[in-house]
């Protein structure tokens, strides 16, 4: 078990700050300056220096957090192991997920759902980024099991297939460019696009998607990006721009008639979501949730 003192000292590490540390924790400014006082004439080495208002690890430090971080996931494993041994319902443990936007959204909500009312007692987390900074919480240790689009080429990092999406190229109802559903491919590079932030998944596969029909992403004529699915749908809604989202993330939005769907001539991009893990990983709660997972969405 993590004593008191090594927990105050991740929170601090963190937070790069002991007034933000001792909010997190509940407990005094002068406790948390204690705890780490005890830490540093433990270890007989400094493990912050102060960098302005904010802290930073030194190298021992940094070596110590590494190490306690290491110890938690196996603590928190653990506990969920023994737990649910001798009662399911009340298994404990800790679940840390990281997701790209449109699983995060539109996919995972349902699984975290019904997993919470089979294991009641377990904590869960939900991190909503894009792509690559899931993948780098996984590589920090700050994310259990996390979901992304399409097979990366990490070696220290395994990727199991979850489920398919197809993004789509869709635009206001009140766009002139609603009366006509369907165009040649060429004709979208003529009209105003907003797309994704850098990073992110599904510009990634639109990338793919438009290669494939021979033309590059800054032939588009790109007018706005915007960082997170939800911004690009309610900007599509009252723009005269031509964006693309996946299916999963506008099914009200089509059902209401409030975005339209155009088809561009030989035009189809789809992609695959991948649940990834540290290589090595045996987390018996990390198995459940993806069982749990598939068996949902019938994969």
């Amino acid at each position: 078990m993590l004593s008191n003192r090594h927990l105050v000292f991740m929170e601090v590490a963190q937070q790069k700050n002991f007034s933000k540390a001792s909010q997190a924790l509940f407990i005094s400014q002068p406790a948390v300056s204690m705890h780490i006082k005890g830490l540093e004439e433990h270890y007989k080495t400094k493990l912050f220096e102060r960098k302005g208002l904010q802290v930073e690890l030194t190298e021992a430090g940094q070596l110590l957090y590494n190490r306690l971080i290491t110890v938690l996931h196996i603590q928190q494993e653990t506990e969920f192991d023994i737990s649910v041994m001798n009662d399911e319902q009340q298994a404990k443990g800790v679940l840390h997920l990281g997701a790209s936007t449109t699983a995060a959204l539109y996919i995972l909500p349902k699984v975290m759902s019904a997993f919470h009312k089979e294991y009641p007692l377990v904590d869960i987390t939900l991190l909503n980024r894009n792509s690559e900074i899931v993948l780098q919480a996984l590589l920090d240790k700050e994310i259990n099991i996390g979901v992304t689009e399409e097979k990366g080429q990490l070696s220290n990092i395994t990727y199991q297939p979850f489920l398919k999406d197809q993004i789509v190229a869709v635009c206001s109802r009140h766009n002139p460019l609603a009366r006509k559903k369907n165009y040649g491919i060429k004709e979208l590079l003529n009209m105003p696009v907003a797309i994704r932030e850098r990073g992110s998944g599904t510009l990634e596969a639109i990338r793919q998607g438009l290669k494939r029909s021979k033309i590059q992403l800054n032939d588009l004529k790109i007018k706005v990006r915007l960082g997170g699915t939800e911004a690009l749908k309610n900007f599509l809604l009252e723009s005269n721009c031509v964006g693309f989202l996946s299916t999963r993330s506008i099914v009200k939005e089509l059902q209401h008639g409030e975005l339209t769907i155009l088809s561009f001539e030989g035009l189809r991009i789809e992609r695959n979501f991948y649940f990834v893990q540290r290589k090595g990983e045996t987390s018996e709660l990390n198995k459940r949730f993806i069982k749990m997972a598939k068996s949902i969405y019938n994969y």
